[in-house]
């Protein structure tokens, strides 16, 4: 049925409030009312109409087919985040470089601050939505995250901080237990003790072979996981309370961060030092700075996309492949120890990341029961039996 051409007629005498309206009422002779229903492109506004066109750095996804738009999206993640983890393993590698992991997150603010303007100017809306207060938090949180977690590769291995990273539902439900007073399934509980035993595993393995390793960069990830556990649930209300966009959200949080760091390190004195030694080696530090913080930029962007099209299972898949690839590289490309316990805590604390994507969408992911599995072990066994009789 098609509602543009479609017009369906009501006996009635016209009353005076129809005449008010102007563009879909008409009046015949016989005093009947033909009211003209519009299609919902036409009284669509052009906002609305745009959301379903999807663009990331200029390139239109929707006009691409289905593959294809995994594959891009895909390529995008590794591409970029590969890239800006070995610029942030390069930049720590610079000797004399370690202690300016502080300085380095300001500069990498500044550089999300311009981006996240540049991108809020091409918009047409550019209006500030989110309360000062409530970026303010965020900005604070965001600070934790990021400053703690540069500054422990200072005092951790690479691989290390990326493990850590990756079991960052570990706070999430310690402070749902105690804060919001949650109770979490089998598969959450195992989830979270797969990723600590991990952990455990992978840090005591640190702890014996890696020369630079020291317990102050455990502290400090750790700190920088915790930020970014509750992170999430603010910026995620901050959002839906307000409608916020994604480049206002970018913009006054990394810039209201900036502030923060500034002054931080304006108090402690550790501005002087990181200016003069930056300044001795701007290649290797402002150089790659700018492109280890493009490349986070460009790489969030396509996270954003693999979730709208294709949901936090796929790109919880995906992001996972890539810190393990990350990890990879990380042994190939830069000379470090390794040992067997490294493989075995990092597997542990994959199999936990898959027990926790299972227990969210179980109906999605069907795993066969134990009876399910007994009945086909029994069957196999049979089929081989009659198979040898025969």
């Amino acid at each position: 049925l098609d509602l543009t051409k479609t017009t369906r007629k009501f006996k009635c005498r016209p009353s005076p409030l129809f005449f008010r309206s102007k563009p879909l009422l008409h009046f015949n002779s016989r005093k009947h009312i033909s009211i003209s229903v519009p299609s919902s492109t036409e009284v669509m506004s052009p906002h609305i109409k745009s959301v379903e066109e999807l663009r990331v750095l200029g390139i239109n996804l929707n006009s691409f087919n289905t593959p294809t738009q995994f594959f891009i999206c895909v390529a995008g993640v590794f591409l970029f985040y590969l890239i800006y983890g070995y610029l942030q393993e390069l930049i720590f590698s610079v000797e004399g470089f370690k202690p300016f992991g502080w300085y380095l997150t300001l500069v990498q603010f500044g550089f999300y601050s311009l981006f996240g303007l540049v991108e809020l100017q091409l918009t047409q809306d550019k209006r500030r939505r989110i309360p000062c207060k409530t970026y303010m938090i965020i900005a604070f949180l965001t600070v934790g995250t990021m400053g703690l977690s540069n500054t422990s590769l200072g005092y951790l291995n690479y691989p290390t901080q990326v493990i850590f990273k990756c079991c960052k539902l570990i706070p999430v439900m310690i402070g749902g237990v105690f804060i919001q007073g949650k109770r979490y399934n089998v598969a959450d509980v195992s989830a979270a003790l797969c990723m600590s035993l991990g952990l455990i595993w992978f840090t005591l393995a640190d702890s014996k072979i890696a020369p630079n390793f020291n317990v102050t960069g455990v502290i400090l990830i750790s700190l920088a996981l915790c930020a970014d556990a509750a992170i999430g649930n603010v910026q995620e209300k901050a959002m839906k309370l307000h409608n916020g966009t994604n480049s206002e959200m970018v913009l006054y949080s990394y810039s209201i961060g900036f502030v923060y760091i500034l002054l931080g390190l304006l108090s402690v004195g550790g501005l002087g030092p990181a200016v003069s030694f930056c300044s001795q080696h701007p290649v290797t530090t402002y150089g790659y700075a700018f492109l280890f913080s493009l490349t986070g930029y460009f790489g969030i962007s396509f996270v954003l996309a693999l979730i709208k099209l294709y949901g936090a299972l796929v790109a919880v898949t995906v992001t996972t492949g890539r810190k393990a690839m990350t990890i990879v590289l990380s042994f190939m490309f830069f000379s470090k120890p390794f040992t067997f316990q490294y493989l075995w805590g990092g597997l542990l604390v994959v199999f936990g990341i898959f027990l926790n994507v299972y227990s969210k969408n179980k109906d999605k992911m069907k795993l066969p029961s134990l009876a399910e599995l007994r009945k086909r072990v029994l069957s196999r066994r049979k089929v081989r039996l009659l198979s040898q009789e025969v």
